[in-house]
């Protein structure tokens, strides 16, 4: 954690707050009022480690069952939409085993990690529907992949990043390498690079990986290194351990008057409710200057919309960008110069006038 609506802003994703998400792993959860004749659209969510509120991709992926369920009247459980909370990498086969065994027809699995999973749970039920989320299963014809142009979201990110940035230092952070992150390092990078260009003016970008997704700690410690080097602007694209970003702004935040801050850029969700805080002399703040959204919530409730309509797009991958609400950014606290800035890069990304690279280049 690449088709209708041509949007820019979040304005149509509503992160559902305050949900008691208490799911354990092999546990069906809440009941339902579904009827036995809605079994063949009923969906569920494998969640990956980070479970279902982490702040990113489950809870996008839940936000979009939530979208489906009030669509088509189905409730969460039996017959309707229900998610399977997974601790860890061993728990993905007997989740996915317990949604079948429940009768859940069509079934999500959410990040790379399950992909292995997915591919041999899909072979050993090939009546079932099964959707791998930021990867590709080729050649199973009962698998759809969905895959997000996270790169052109970047890109936006980077142009607001560079038009905002005051000491010309700006930070990027890494949870684990691989072609999925590097989609988000490359475009964040391009569009440093591409707007400082414009305007004449030197940008440092300080890129940094933590080798995981969960490690909060070393996620804060590279924070706080990256801004003790002058960085006023940090990227994230870390999961669940991005967190440690937010702690580390915040704790700096909070020894600064409020128009001294460092900014942080959220993604995958609109994450601006983590950067709320207190600046010095008490003055209440926020630290998100902007947040890359994954439309995993877009991707879910389309795929579960097609195989509702006996479309499920079985053997394909479908891909999401700016085109689709597929990838976004918020319009944040970005100024209004940025948010110009950000509009002409779309619409230039869209037309194919800027081509965005997939993987990073030196730094």
């Amino acid at each position: 954690m690449f088709k209708t609506k041509k949007v820019f802003s979040l304005a149509g994703i509503v992160i559902a707050c305050g949900l008691v998400l208490t799911a354990c792993s092999g546990k069906k959860q809440g009941g339902s009022g579904n009827s036995s004749s809605n079994a063949k659209n009923s969906v569920a969510l494998i969640t990956d480690g980070n479970g279902v509120n982490d702040h990113s991709f489950n809870q996008s992926a839940w936000n979009g069952f939530l979208a489906y369920g009030k669509a088509h009247n189905l409730s969460r459980g039996k017959n309707g939409y229900q998610y399977f909370q997974t601790s860890g990498p061993s728990d993905f086969v007997p989740n996915i085993d317990e949604a079948v065994n429940a009768g859940y027809q069509t079934i999500f699995g959410v990040g790379y990690s399950l992909k292995d999973a997915i591919s041999s749970e899909a072979k050993k039920y090939p009546k079932k529907n099964f959707v791998i989320i930021d990867d590709q299963i080729k050649g199973q014809k009962n698998v759809a992949s969905a895959n997000f142009k996270s790169q052109d979201a970047s890109y936006l990110a980077g142009v607001v990043a560079a038009k905002t940035t005051k000491s010309g230092v700006v930070g990027f952070i890494g949870g684990a390498h691989g072609d999925i992150v590097d989609l988000f390092d490359a475009g964040f990078a391009q569009g440093v690079r591409d707007t400082a260009k414009k305007m004449g003016k030197k940008i440092t970008i300080l890129n940094q990986y933590i080798g995981n997704f969960t490690s909060s700690d070393k996620a804060k410690s590279i924070a706080q290194s990256m801004y003790a080097k002058k960085a006023d602007i940090i990227f994230h694209a870390a999961g669940g351990a991005g967190d440690g970003l937010f702690q580390e702004a915040k704790a700096l935040n909070q020894t600064r008057p409020a128009d001294k801050k460092v900014w942080v850029i959220g993604v995958d969700v609109d994450q601006s409710n983590l950067g709320n805080y207190s600046a010095k002399g008490g003055q209440k703040s926020n630290f998100v200057l902007t947040s890359v959204i994954t439309g995993v919530n877009v991707a879910t409730k389309k795929i579960a919309d097609l195989a509702y309509q006996g479309k499920f797009p079985g053997g394909k991958d479908l891909i999401f960008g700016l085109e689709n609400d597929g990838v976004s950014i918020t319009n944040g606290q970005v100024s209004t110069s940025a948010w110009k800035a950000a509009r002409q890069a779309r619409c230039q990304i869209l037309k194919s006038e800027i081509k965005v690279a997939i993987h990073p280049k030196n730094n």
